[in-house]
C-alpha cells in the first residue's frame, strides 16, 4: 500500500471511528430531534446530523480543502481530476438507529476520479471497523476478509433492502418472493454498508438493491470487492438491469443469481 492510500485509510477509520462514538453516546437524545425526507418512513436525526458535521470538521482539519459528499449536506461537486473526494454516510441505517437495532453504521470512503480508492465502515455499538484500500484487500478489526466459496444459488443466502416509498416495495416484494424459491434464503437487515461488509466476510453469498446513492455503497462496495465479491455498481446500463441497482455477489454464484433477478422481475423496481 502506498504511502498515500495508507494515510487515507487511516483518516477515513479516524475519523469514522469519532463519529461513530458520537452517535452512540449522544443516541437517546438524538432520536428526540426526527425529521422525515422522501417519506415518512425515510428519518433523518439529530444523529445523523451531528455525525457528518464532525466528519466535516475533521476532514477540513486533517485533509483541508477536500471536498465532502454527504447525505444530509450535499457537496463534493468541486472534484479536481486525481483530487479526493470524501464520500459519508454518516448513519447508514437510520431506522434501525431510531429504534435501537445495532445494524447501522458510519460509512466514510475516499474516491479519486469516480473511483473508491480507501474506506472503513465502523459499527457504533459493537466498535467493529471493516476496512479495505483499493488492491490491498478488505479486513474486519484488521483480520483479512474474504468471500464464501458457495457455488450454489439454491444454497445462497441473498440480502436485500426495499425503497421508502410503499409503491416501489411492493414491486421489489413481489420479485423477491418469485426469488426466494431459488436460494437458500432472504435477509433485510436495513444498512447497506453493512451488508456489503457481511458479503465481504461471507456471513452472507450475496447482497441486491435498488434506489442507493454513493455515500450508501461507496466504501462498502469497495470492502465487498476487495474481499472478493463481483460488483455491480449503480450507474452502469445494458447488462440486462436498471441503471439504479447495485449487486455484489461471491463468484461462485454470481452469474446465476444474476439471471434469477432478471428472471424474477428485480431487473429494474
Amino acid at each position: 500500500m502506498h504511502v498515500g492510500q495508507r494515510e487515507l485509510l487511516a483518516v477515513a477509520v479516524r475519523v469514522a471511528g469519532e463519529a461513530a462514538e458520537l452517535a452512540r453516546t449522544t443516541r437517546e437524545k438524538a432520536i428526540l430531534d426526527v425529521d422525515t425526507k422522501s417519506s415518512e418512513t425515510d428519518v433523518v436525526t439529530e444523529g445523523d446530523r451531528a455525525s457528518e458535521r464532525l466528519v466535516r470538521q475533521r476532514l477540513a482539519e486533517l485533509r483541508p480543502g477536500e471536498p465532502v459528499l454527504g447525505e444530509e449536506e450535499g457537496g463534493g461537486s468541486a472534484v479536481e481530476p486525481g483530487g479526493v473526494c470524501w464520500v459519508v454516510d454518516p448513519i447508514d441505517g437510520t431506522v434501525n438507529y431510531l429504534y435501537g437495532y445495532p445494524w447501522y453504521a458510519v460509512s466514510l470512503a475516499a474516491r479519486v476520479d469516480g473511483a473508491s480508492v480507501a474506506g472503513a465502515v465502523v459499527e457504533p455499538d459493537s466498535g467493529r471497523c471493516w476496512t479495505a484500500a483499493r488492491g490491498h484487500g478488505a479486513a474486519l478489526d484488521g483480520v483479512p476478509l474474504r468471500v464464501s466459496r458457495t457455488s450454489r444459488l439454491d444454497l445462497a443466502l441473498v440480502a436485500t433492502g426495499f425503497g421508502y416509498q410503499a409503491e416501489r416495495r411492493r414491486r421489489q416484494a413481489a420479485g423477491v418472493a418469485k426469488l426466494v424459491g431459488r436460494i437458500r434464503d432472504i435477509r433485510r437487515a436495513g444498512s447497506a454498508a453493512l451488508d456489503l461488509c457481511a458479503v465481504a466476510a461471507g456471513w452472507i453469498d450475496g447482497y441486491f438493491e435498488n434506489g442507493l446513492s454513493t455515500w450508501d455503497w461507496a466504501a462498502g462496495a469497495l470492502i465487498a470487492e476487495e474481499a472478493g465479491a463481483q460488483v455491480r455498481l449503480p450507474g452502469r446500463a445494458g447488462d440486462g438491469f436498471g441503471p439504479d441497482l447495485l449487486l455484489a455477489a461471491a463468484p461462485g454464484v454470481a452469474d446465476e443469481l444474476r439471471t434469477a433477478m432478471i428472471e424474477s422481475g428485480l431487473a429494474e423496481v
